[in-house]
């Protein structure tokens, strides 16, 4: 059996959490999926400084990354009650594909609103990949809203004006 831990990127993982978004383009890419036009170092720089990315180890190795925050009142706008916590930038090692890690990422998602006293698990995705809905829907969220991002400076850079639909569970 594979030993699996969480725990938080550090700097000394930030060229391998690069190589993965690359990775996840191409993929993106060759797959015909919307994709992301770059991403925003700088945001993925703060999310690894502020404690808010986590990687997934499989016997050691990184096989996931994402963040999460605490707010997002961008996107989820007066939905923001400060009562959810928030999936974000979700990129899976290629070595690891098809393994339903997210299901990893949920559980430790939900164990950690219960920590916090938070009533619900939020995450968006583009609007124009149905397969990814569907595979989020797989694991009990159920569609928000659609929604296109506004063109914000407090927006990473590959979220702005972006179609996404808004899912949601509750822990």
């Amino acid at each position: 059996m594979k030993s699996l831990t969480v725990e938080n990127t550090t700097l000394a993982d930030l060229e391998f959490v690069f190589e993965l978004f690359e990775s996840s383009i191409q993929y993106q890419e060759k797959k015909g999926y919307q994709v992301w036009r770059n991403y925003d170092r700088n945001a993925l720089i703060n999310d690894i400084q502020n404690k808010n990315q986590y990687k997934i180890l499989m016997d050691g190795e990184i096989a996931i990354i994402f963040s999460v925050c605490y707010s997002d009142k961008i996107i989820w706008r007066e939905r923001e009650q400060a009562d959810a916590i928030y999936l974000h930038r979700i990129v899976v090692n290629p070595t690891f594909k098809g393994q339903r890690l997210f299901g990893e990422i949920l559980a430790w998602t939900k164990n950690r609103a219960s920590q916090l006293n938070l009533k619900s698990v939020r995450m968006d995705t583009w609007d124009h990949n149905p397969e990814i809905v569907e595979y989020y829907k797989s694991f009990g969220f159920e569609v928000v809203e659609k929604f296109v991002t506004p063109n914000s400076e407090e927006l990473p850079e590959h979220n702005r004006n972006l179609p996404i639909t808004l899912l949601e569970i509750k822990p």
